[in-house]
């Protein structure tokens, strides 16, 4: 079994706790249904979130997807000018016998701009 990383990212349309836990949920639950992973192949997730994101962490998101006993940890996105705002982005280390090039990394919506190399 490999060590693998999944990438994602979707921006949000306001800064809510509420909106911000939907929209992370769905990120989340894409990465694993697409990349056909359960939370027992997860070995930690990094989130970042853009400086203009402050109502809640996103890993509280992933605490109650039930995502319980793995490390997750938050942390800012570089305040660029210019960069796209409201964005939730996260690294997924993983278990999987897949090859590098079969994973899936999920950019959600107007976050797919991102990313448009790798974007699915």
């Amino acid at each position: 079994m490999a060590v693998r990383a999944v990438r994602g990212a979707v921006q949000l349309e306001r800064d809510e706790a509420g909106h911000m836990d939907e929209q992370v949920s769905a990120l989340l639950t894409a990465v694993l249904e697409r990349n056909g992973l359960t939370t027992e192949d997860l070995i930690s997730i990094w989130f970042t979130a853009t400086p203009d994101l402050h109502s809640d962490f996103p890993a509280a998101a992933a605490r109650k997807l039930g995502i319980t006993d793995v490390p997750l940890i938050c942390a800012q996105e570089l305040d660029i000018e210019g960069a796209m705002p409201r964005v939730v982005r996260v690294l997924a280390h993983i278990e999987s016998d897949r090859p590098r090039a079969d994973l899936a990394h999920v950019y959600l919506g107007a976050a797919a701009a991102l990313r448009k190399d790798i974007a699915q």
